[in-house]
């Protein structure tokens, strides 16, 4: 059974800091892209960052959060970052680690049709 498990979310002041955690299990992940989503209240669920597989590990990012998240991921553990800087009160949601295909082009898990594997989402909340 696919695994996905958040943490670190919580509440942070705008300019603060946040690290995402996403453990995985249940299937091989190091040849499968990884990525973080998020959900605002009222707001479809939009693709924040993703990573590739392979040695390049290339990374894509919404515009909105470029300069300011970094995704990262240890393949030897299983596990997903997303660290998350000068955070907003805009960033505030339930960011969700997500899981492609295997050997499918990290670029096109923008999309979240997609996503193979969604995990249960953890909230980031930030006050201004």
């Amino acid at each position: 059974q696919v695994q996905l498990v958040e943490s670190g979310g919580g509440l942070v002041q705008a300019g603060g800091s946040l690290r995402l955690s996403c453990a995985a299990s249940g299937r091989t992940f190091s040849n499968t892209p990884m990525g973080w989503f998020r959900q605002a209240p009222g707001k479809e669920r939009e693709f924040v960052a993703i990573i590739n597989w392979g040695g390049l590990n290339s990374t894509y990012y919404t515009d909105s959060v470029a300069g300011r998240f970094t995704i990262s991921r240890d393949n030897a553990k299983n596990m997903v970052y997303l660290q998350m800087n000068s955070l907003k009160p805009e960033d505030t949601a339930v960011y969700y680690c997500a899981a492609g295909s295997r050997f499918t082009l990290a670029h096109t898990m923008r999309l979240l049709s997609a996503v193979k594997d969604w995990g249960q989402g953890t909230q980031v909340t930030v006050s201004s």
